[in-house]
C-alpha cells in the first residue's frame, strides 16, 4: 500500500512538473475573428511571433469561447494561469475585460490595441500596468482613397464592420483622400455618393455582404475599401467574379488574400505589439497612458513592393502625399464634421442635404 501511495505521489509530481514547464510568457487573446483572419488578429500575432522567435520567448494565443466580457476574462485567466507576464489584446471588444483584468492582475502587463479600459461607462481608467495603443486610421485610408482616384477610378465605396471610432476613421479618411486627389486632378465635379458608405454590423464573412458588394460593383462602383475584418473576404469574392473591380484591404497587407486587393490601409499593429514587447523586456514599459501612432511615426500607410498594385498611381506620388501628411501640409480629418469642412475647403460644392447625408452615414445614424 505504501509503495502504491508513493507511486501516486511520484506521478502527481511528474504531472505537476510537466504542467509547470508548459508556460507561456507572452499571451495574445484574439477578438471575434480567427488568428488567420488576414487582418487585426493575424497582424498582431505576427508581430508577437516575430519578437518571441527572435528573442526566444515562449508565446501563445488564446481564442475566447464567445464574445461576452466573461468569455474574454476567462481567456485572460487562462493566459495568466499559463504563465503570461504580458497580455496583448487587439480591438475595442477588450475595453471592459481589460478594465477588470488590470486590477485583478496588477503584476501582469496589458497592451490594449485600439481601445481604452472602461467599465462599460466609457469613463476611461488606464492603470500603470496597461498601455492603450491607437492609430491614425484616417491617415492610412486617406492614402488609399487618394490612390484610388489617382488610379483613374471614378466611383468608390466604403464598407465598415461596426461603426466604432476606428472603423469610422477609416471611412472618413478614405472619402477625404478621394476628394483631395480629385482636387489635384482638377476634377471639381467629383462627388462621393453616400449610398456607397455602409456599416455591415459584423466583422465576419457573409453571403449577404458578398451580394451587397456585388450590387455596388454592378452599379458602377470601381473599388471598395473594406474595413471589416474577415468580412472583407466577402467583398473580395464579389470583386473576383467581375472584371476590373477592386478592393482596398485594411489593417495588414491583404494582397495575399486576393488578386483583387489593389492596396491596403495599413496599421502597424504587429509593429506596435513588437515594440511593446521590446519595451517590456528592456524595462522600458510605461503604462497608465494612451498613445496614438501616426504617419509621422511610419505607423500607418500603404504597402509597397508587389503589394502596390496601382498602375497609374506611382510610388513617387504616394511618397509625396505621405510626406505632405507627415509634415502637416495636409491635415486629414478624423470626424464627420471635419470631413464636411475639409471637402468644402477644397472648393467642392456640398449642399446641406448632401452634408447631412454624408455625416449620418459616417456616424452610423442612417
Amino acid at each position: 500500500m505504501k509503495k502504491f501511495l508513493l507511486l501516486l505521489v511520484v506521478l502527481a509530481t511528474a504531472v505537476f512538473l510537466v504542467s509547470c514547464g508548459s508556460t507561456y510568457e507572452i499571451a495574445m487573446i484574439t477578438d471575434t475573428g480567427d488568428i488567420d483572419d488576414g487582418s487585426f488578429n493575424q497582424g498582431t500575432w505576427e508581430g508577437i511571433k516575430k519578437y518571441a522567435e527572435e528573442n526566444k520567448k515562449s508565446h501563445k494565443y488564446y481564442k475566447p469561447a464567445g464574445e461576452a466580457t466573461a468569455d474574454y476574462l476567462t481567456a485572460i485567466d487562462l493566459a495568466v494561469s499559463g504563465g503570461a507576464k504580458i497580455v496583448i489584446t487587439p480591438g475595442f471588444y477588450f475595453e471592459t475585460p481589460i478594465y477588470q483584468a488590470q486590477t485583478k492582475y496588477p503584476d501582469v502587463k496589458f497592451v490594449l490595441i485600439d481601445g481604452s479600459p472602461h467599465n462599460g461607462d466609457y469613463n476611461v481608467e488606464i492603470k500603470d500596468n496597461t498601455l492603450s495603443v491607437f492609430f491614425a486610421e484616417h491617415e492610412a485610408a486617406f492614402f488609399a482613397g487618394y490612390g484610388s482616384i489617382y488610379e483613374g477610378f471614378n466611383s468608390v465605396g466604403y464598407m465598415g464592420g461596426i461603426a466604432v471610432p476606428a472603423v469610422q476613421r477609416f471611412g472618413i479618411g478614405y472619402v477625404a483622400g478621394a476628394y483631395y486627389a480629385a482636387k489635384q486632378k482638377d476634377n471639381m465635379t467629383f462627388k462621393f455618393n453616400p449610398t456607397y458608405y455602409h456599416y455591415l454590423g459584423s466583422f465576419g464573412p457573409s453571403d449577404e455582404y458578398k451580394t451587397l458588394a456585388a450590387n455596388w460593383f454592378d452599379a458602377g462602383v470601381d473599388v471598395i475599401h473594406a474595413a471589416a475584418g474577415g468580412a472583407g473576404s466577402s467583398v473580395m469574392a464579389a470583386a473576383a467574379e467581375r472584371t476590373n473591380k477592386w478592393v482596398v484591404g485594411v489593417d495588414s497587407d491583404q494582397a495575399g488574400a486576393s488578386s483583387t486587393v489593389i492596396s491596403s490601409a495599413l496599421k502597424g499593429v504587429g509593429e506596435a505589439a513588437y515594440s511593446a514587447l521590446d519595451d517590456f523586456y528592456n524595462d522600458k514599459f510605461v503604462g497608465g497612458r494612451a498613445i496614438t501612432l501616426t504617419a509621422k511615426e511610419d505607423a500607418v500607410g500603404l504597402p509597397l513592393g508587389d503589394s502596390f498594385r496601382f498602375k497609374t498611381f506611382t510610388v513617387a506620388q504616394y511618397e509625396a502625399i505621405l510626406e505632405n501628411v507627415q509634415d502637416g501640409t495636409v491635415v486629414v480629418p478624423d470626424t464627420a464634421e471635419k470631413l464636411v469642412t475639409f471637402i468644402r475647403d477644397l472648393g467642392f460644392t456640398l449642399s446641406e442635404v448632401d452634408a447631412t447625408a454624408l455625416t449620418n452615414k459616417v456616424n452610423g445614424t442612417n
